[in-house]
């Protein structure tokens, strides 16, 4: 299966977990591999490759993560911009890249992405993207959130709010994990976007 995770620059690494090769997947494997790629991912990258060595994790995995990208109650800039603050917390070079882009795409000011990637609140944020990122830096910082973070947002998107916005964090922290403990490179040319805080 083809993957885009690429090689990082110039030391011909491809991770502890590389991509199988079709021909060594077991069939569970290449079942699970098609299904993925066939999503709306429209691939197997990301912490997939690494996953697939157990195919039920990865089946399962890749289920809860296609409803949190595409189908939350969270508006998409604002899901990325939850994303950003759990690949940052967790140093997660690769889940940075990917969700910057996908961050840019959705428009989410550049800033506010330099921000986060500095360990600092943005300036500029309107209420919503302020409101976001306090619930997930308290989220991600002290384990839990306050009454006022908690009220704000089920007050802007309701109790299916809160939990998906839980949801987005827990499951990219998990990824986070993958991605980490696999060494899932950048691709080639690509400097490394998170600098120690």
């Amino acid at each position: 299966m083809p993957s885009d995770t690429g090689l990082p620059a110039d030391d011909g690494r491809s991770g502890r977990l590389p991509p199988i090769p079709e021909a060594a997947m077991t069939p569970e494997q290449k079942r699970v591999a098609a299904g993925i790629a066939a999503g709306p991912r429209g691939g197997l990258r990301g912490p997939f490759p690494a996953m697939l060595r157990s195919p039920e994790v990865a089946e399962r995995f890749q289920k809860l993560g296609e409803y949190l990208r595409f189908n939350s109650s969270i508006p998409a800039a604002l899901n990325e911009l939850a994303i950003l603050i759990t690949a940052r917390e967790w140093t997660a070079q690769y889940e940075w890249y990917a969700h910057h882009l996908l961050a840019m795409k959705a428009g989410l000011p550049a800033a506010i992405a330099e921000a986060v990637a500095e360990g600092r609140m943005p300036d500029g944020m309107d209420a919503d993207q302020e409101m976001v990122w306090r619930f997930c830096t308290e989220l991600h910082r002290t384990r839990t959130v306050s009454d006022a973070s908690y009220a704000k947002v089920k007050e802007r998107f309701g109790e299916r709010g809160v939990i998906d916005l839980i949801a987005v964090s827990g499951y990219y922290v998990a990824v986070a994990m993958t991605l980490n403990v696999a060494e899932v490179p950048l691709p080639p040319g690509v400097p490394v976007p998170l600098q120690p805080l």
